[in-house]
């Protein structure tokens, strides 16, 4: 496929107005030595400060800076995946625009996509300088996770500043908040040539950061909730029903045993506990309940899913 550009630069922001001009001289700086044909996407996600007025300004003097304005704030899954759908470069770059991500390691992080056959080059802050204790401790103990969980060997699963092969971003759907696990993402939908690149980290020169510790209690839900659905999202029942079977079958043995023990000890003239006094009973019945329940569910959800207009969506490499 023929590319008109080299490189599509999406930009996600929320009231950034005082980075945004620095951060696209920056930028240009860098495209301009390297000779590259690109785009700069900004994508404004219900900024309420002058981040647009300043986008749209500067999009007036320098035609390859595109804009995208959310009337409310959206998120930044919804940001980018409207950058990721307007993106025409060979390579996508995403980058935050508080000027902590260096354009400077664009270049190479392009000649690893276009040369070494790299599907996804994600950037790896090893040397931080946000704050330790809310920051960098947090995102240590979430990044371990995330490689035990997609088993993808990342550093730094959350880093903005990435690169992907175009047909990556096109056949993938990034919603929610699920921009954190885009690596994840595109490895489910078939594009596991995927590394990483120390990058440098900048302190943040102007505002705050517009994300607290919340994110990393959302993002482990988001993981889980991500992890279950590519692999159980078109087998339901091989979870739900699995579970359900064998918690039916281990209630209603524990039953059986419980009722059998009483029956004879009875027949046998010994003392004995009569079966609705003992916790265990109702337990089992507990067991019994919640495995039809279960088994149900998972029923229910296979229904759905074979009447998805999703249930035969494949990415295709190639065809003949």
């Amino acid at each position: 496929m023929e590319y008109t550009k080299d490189l599509s630069i999406v930009i996600s922001l929320f009231n950034e107005e005082e980075s945004l001009t620095e951060l696209v001289g920056w930028i240009r700086t860098v495209m301009d030595k390297e000779g590259y044909r690109y785009e700069i996407i900004m994508v404004d996600d219900g900024s309420n400060d002058a981040s647009w007025k300043i986008i749209k300004n500067l999009s007036a003097a320098d035609s390859s800076i595109r804009g995208i304005s959310f009337r409310r704030n959206y998120g930044k899954s919804a940001a980018l995946f409207h950058g990721f759908k307007a993106a025409e470069g060979r390579v996508v770059v995403t980058m935050d625009a508080d000027l902590q991500d260096s354009p400077e390691e664009i270049p190479e992080m392009y000649r690893m996509i276009t040369e070494d056959g790299y599907d996804i080059v994600s950037g790896w802050k090893k040397q931080r300088f946000d704050n330790k204790l809310t920051k960098n401790l947090p995102s240590k103990l979430y990044n371990w996770t995330a490689r035990k969980i997609t088993g993808i060997k990342l550093h730094d699963m959350n880093c903005g500043l990435k690169a992907y092969r175009n047909e990556v971003v096109k056949n993938i759907e990034v919603y929610g908040e699920m921009h954190r696990y885009i690596p994840y993402l595109a490895k489910n939908a078939g594009f596991s040539r995927i590394t990483e690149k120390p990058v440098q980290h900048q302190k943040r020169k102007y505002g705050k950061s517009k994300f607290g510790l919340e994110r990393f209690v959302n993002g482990f839900l988001d993981l889980i909730s991500l992890w279950f659905l590519s692999t159980f999202g078109k087998k339901p029942m091989h979870f739900f029903g699995f579970t359900g079977i064998v918690m039916f079958i281990t209630g209603a043995i524990l039953a059986v045993w419980v009722i059998a023990e009483k029956l004879i000890q009875q027949s046998n003239g010994l003392l004995y506990r009569p079966v609705t006094e003992q916790p265990l009973f109702y337990l089992a019945l507990v067991a019994v309940l919640l495995g039809f329940q279960l088994f149900l569910a998972g029923f229910i959800c296979e229904m759905v899913s074979r009447n998805s207009n999703e249930r035969n969506h494949y990415n295709i490499r190639e065809e003949f």
